[in-house]
């Protein structure tokens, strides 16, 4: 039997208190912000890019060249989404292209990830590259440090990872930058950064986080191009969190309710 208006009115009424106290409870977002992460646990990531999926790991005591990468290459994360990673060209000639390595004690290449973890590296002069044994002092060799830009398929709420710089002499000012779909700046941030050959996970996260799905490029950095830049697996923020959505779940059930009394 179909309600009259005066009867869904009130209905609606009843229902609307309800809706009103879920609300309150789950407060929704008044503006959209993107701010810095500096924490891989605090993103809260729910997808990931391991670089070891490319297939593709230089190997320094068995060099396989066939495995260096081009400046721009696509991957996908572990859920499917689409990125498309473009690392600008170095003035350089002796340095390498881009490749993946696994960074590891000697005689693998060391690094200040964790121990296992597989790098995307810029590149870097292989005539003062070699691996060193423990305790040797960081040479200082040059690499690609030119910006390393991440674009996603799809706008995400976030997205971070922990970055490196190939030198362990100087501090150096490492830097992460977003923007939306349109090219929009929505935020840039920058933080000290120490590189060093300990192996100890000790690599600065760099994460950015917005109140909504509208980042769509993210473009790493840092203040000593000439040092070869390093980034390990890229965590992602593709499904909303927000209450916001919880909130409008609610309203769209209550809706749904009020439907299908009105057709019973």
């Amino acid at each position: 039997m179909a309600f009259t208006t005066n009867q869904l009115f009130k209905l609606s009424l009843k229902y609307l208190s309800a809706i009103t106290a879920i609300i309150t409870f789950l407060p929704l977002p008044v503006k959209a912000a993107t701010f810095l992460v500096n924490d891989r646990g605090a993103l809260g990531g729910n997808d990931e890019l391991d670089w070891g999926s490319l297939g593709k790991v230089f190997n320094p005591s068995a060099p396989n060249f066939s495995v260096f990468l081009p400046n721009s290459f696509s991957a996908t994360s572990q859920g499917g989404l689409g990125l498309d990673i473009n690392i600008a060209p170095t003035n350089n000639p002796r340095v390498t292209p881009p490749f993946v390595f696994q960074t590891l004690p000697s005689p693998g290449i060391r690094s200040n990830f964790a121990p296992g973890d597989f790098i995307l590296f810029g590149g870097i002069d292989p005539t003062g590259f070699i691996p060193l044994p423990p305790g040797t002092p960081d040479p200082g060799t040059q690499g690609n440090g030119e910006p390393l830009t991440i674009s996603f398929a799809q706008p995400v709420f976030g997205a971070g990872t922990q970055i490196a710089i190939d030198t362990s002499k100087l501090q150096v000012e490492t830097s992460i930058t977003a923007f939306d779909n349109a090219n929009n700046l929505l935020g840039t941030f920058t933080v000290p950064n120490i590189s060093s050959l300990a192996l100890d996970n000790s690599a600065v996260f760099l994460g950015i986080r917005s109140d909504t799905a509208n980042i769509s490029r993210l473009v790493f950095s840092s203040s000593a191009p000439q040092f070869g830049l390093a980034i390990n697996r890229v965590s992602i923020i593709e499904v909303p969190e927000s209450t916001y959505t919880l909130a409008i779940l609610a309203f769209g059930v209550s809706v749904a309710v009020l439907k299908r009394r009105q057709y019973t």
